[in-house]
């Protein structure tokens, strides 16, 4: 396998790959990294789609790319994608996929001009003191030290940052500025993550530091994840003859090791009909999601809280089954070890009638029933103590939504935390009580809130242990490789199998692992696209410094004279164009004076 960039290798067509006929698949989870790694193996690797199977402990496919409407409860969808341009893998496996709304287009065409012809951004990224805009003025309000801590977390090699925590690298200053705040709520980062990921995060979105304050730099889907992205993918995979056997939970898979060849040879898993499974010879494949980030989700409902679930977790406990046997399958304790660091809560909000969403339009400065854009992502309460973020996404989010309904996502990074109108934490609230905290910070009048909460809306909470166990702290080997060394029948796919590209917590990765693993195990020779070299262009950087300093120019030291001879020297050349342009530098004549942003570039 290699990557590759440009259309020399992405528009050309592979050539099947040697020994394919012999060859069958097995998945284990019908998540977005199987789905798409099937995807991979029918059209780049001319596998047949009737030999390839996808085993599902759920009822349906998708994993945490969910939305469904639940009898008696109503609207769930435990999680938002947020998406961009340059998420290869991604787009490369949807211009594949139908549109099931638009005829004769890919779900990718269908995806790009709706967001050409709506595009995203947000009016009011922040709120406090009750529904008020908090006016940050889209400034990161840094200071030089809190750049310097940026610089250097860049600077740094993996080595260096592994296994240390956000508060090992960052100082008082980071943690306080605006910048934090727009950072952690949008990626639901938390203090004691990691700092690797961390890190990782920074190079891979060097090219949208620009948007994090209005989150102009987001896409998003028509509907929901499911409706939008699972379900085409899964119309597809069934017409190619794809076999999905959901209710069906894997157990273990064993495994032939020697000190340098890696087989697996059984499957074992529990259904209707009790224990089974299927023996593997060399040429049936298996690719197996390891983790999860929503195992043991509990759904509450609008009178019930939801429960934090710590007994055995399927998808976890066949990790470790999994990973006693070899040193090179990882080490799942060190991110489902502490419930307390990898937990937070959402809930699925929605209005009755027309009278919660004036609040919402107040606040978003856009009619929430339009079809289009309305807060064009995650509305943050600054000054809530739950630290509380809230978005309406484009509707009807469903299509069987109601005209009177608005779907709300919303969720809270500090789960154990009183809340500053209901005095209990998220994670002691029914769903009407989460109501009650999220009216509050819209500003709907105290006296109003009560009846609202009760008679105009619904909310169906859900608590998810899991849901940020891999940003935890980590070191080289904690995830396995996607095909480990040795390995001839199998890989690891899945936001808990370590490709050497690219960041968690992304549509992008759980398909990038997918596709390097079908383009492994089946010899595809085509290039998986690289990640977008943002982060290696001077361009980039350039216009990051400069907004990571909020436009400040760089103080340029010593006595005027001097100053104007160095801007002589820089004076028609490129890098001086460069620099002037993106702002670090004064145009040739000015006299900018020292800014906290000179010591952080110094």
């Amino acid at each position: 396998m290699y990557y590759s960039s440009g259309n020399y290798e992405a528009f050309a067509r592979p050539r099947k790959p040697e020994g394919v006929d012999e060859k069958s698949a097995w998945f284990v989870g019908a998540g977005l990294a199987s789905m798409s790694s099937a995807v991979f193996m029918i059209r780049d690797g001319q596998l047949p789609g009737e030999k390839i199977t996808i085993l599902e402990e759920l009822d349906l496919p998708g994993g945490a790319l969910d939305g469904i409407r639940k009898p008696k409860k109503g609207f769930v969808i435990r999680g938002g994608r947020e998406m961009e341009d340059h998420m290869e893998c991604l787009w490369d496996l949807f211009r594949t996929i139908p549109s099931i709304e638009i005829e004769g287009a890919s779900v990718l065409d269908e995806f790009s001009w709706l967001n050409k012809d709506d595009p995203n951004y947000s009016l009011c990224r922040v709120t406090e003191k009750q529904g008020q805009d908090a006016h940050t003025d889209k400034l990161f309000t840094l200071s030089a030290k809190a750049q310097k801590d940026i610089v250097n977390i860049i600077l740094a090699t993996r080595e260096q940052v592994e296994g240390k925590r956000i508060t090992d690298v960052f100082g008082a200053d980071f943690l306080a500025s605006n910048f934090w705040l727009y950072w952690r709520t949008m990626f639901a980062f938390e203090e004691w993550h990691s700092a690797l990921e961390m890190k990782l995060y920074l190079h891979r979105f060097i090219h949208h530091i620009g948007g994090l304050p209005d989150l102009s730099a987001l896409k998003f889907t028509k509907y929901n994840q499911y409706e939008s992205l699972v379900l085409p993918m899964y119309r597809w995979l069934l017409d190619q003859g794809v076999t999905f056997r959901f209710s069906t939970t894997v157990t273990d898979i064993d495994f032939n090791i020697t000190a340098d060849r890696k087989q697996a040879t059984r499957i074992h898993w529990v259904d209707e009909h009790g224990d089974g499974g299927v023996d593997l010879g060399e040429n049936d494949l298996v690719l197996a999601t390891i983790g999860s980030l929503t195992e043991n989700s509990d759904e509450g409902d609008h009178k019930t809280p939801a429960v934090l679930k710590t007994g055995p977790a399927p998808a976890w406990d066949l990790w470790r089954r999994i990973a006693a046997k070899d040193a090179a399958f990882g080490h799942p304790d060190v991110f489902a070890g502490n419930f307390d660091e990898t937990k937070w809560e959402s809930a699925t909000i929605t209005t009755l009638d027309r009278r919660i969403p004036a609040y919402i339009e107040k606040i978003a400065q856009r009619d929430p029933f339009s079809g289009k854009v309305v807060t064009g992502g995650i509305v943050t309460a600054k000054d809530s103590s739950w630290l509380l973020s809230w978005t309406v996404n484009r509707q009807p989010h469903f299509k069987n939504q109601s005209p009177d309904e608005i779907v709300v996502w919303f969720y809270s990074l500090f789960s154990d935390v009183p809340g500053d109108y209901v005095k209990k934490t998220m994670q002691e609230c029914t769903g009407e009580e989460i109501t009650q905290e999220w009216l509050f910070h819209l500003g709907v009048p105290v006296e109003d809130i009560p009846e609202l909460a009760a008679n105009a809306a619904t909310a169906v909470p859900v608590m998810m242990p899991y849901i940020d166990s891999f940003f935890m702290p980590r070191r080289a080997g904690d995830r396995p490789d996607v095909v480990p060394e040795g390995a001839v029948n199998f890989a690891f796919i899945g936001q808990f199998a370590e490709t050497t590209r690219d960041t968690i917590f992304t549509t992008e990765y759980s398909v990038r692992t997918g596709m390097e693993a079908a383009y492994q195990l089946l010899g595809v020779d085509r290039g998986v696209p690289e990640v977008f070299n943002s982060t290696y262009d001077i361009r980039w950087l350039l216009k990051a410094t400069n907004r990571l300093a909020d436009g400040e120019a760089v103080h340029i030291p010593g006595p005027n004279f001097v100053k104007g001879r160095v801007l002589d020297k820089l004076d028609n050349t490129q890098m001086g164009e460069l620099l002037t342009d993106f702002g670090l530098i004064p145009a040739h004549g000015d006299t900018a004076p020292r800014t906290r942003a000179d010591d952080a570039i110094e």
